[in-house]
């Protein structure tokens, strides 16, 4: 006879780790591009990326 094997479901938290917190506001922006001259603006421009769900967002100085 054969060995029984136990097949592992995945977790929740394995699954959607890191994504609660961006769906409540909270996320972790990381600089992509510093200091990028927008023309039409004729400012500054920061690009950051969330570094858990990927969404990006605009900062001009």
């Amino acid at each position: 006879m054969g060995d029984v094997l136990k097949f592992k479901k995945p977790r929740l938290a394995e699954k959607h780790k890191g994504k609660t917190l961006c769906r409540s506001g909270f996320h972790k922006w990381r600089i992509v591009q510093e200091k990028q001259f927008d023309v039409k603006q004729g400012r500054l421009v920061t690009l950051y990326r969330c570094s858990r769900c990927g969404k990006t967002m605009n900062e001009c100085k």
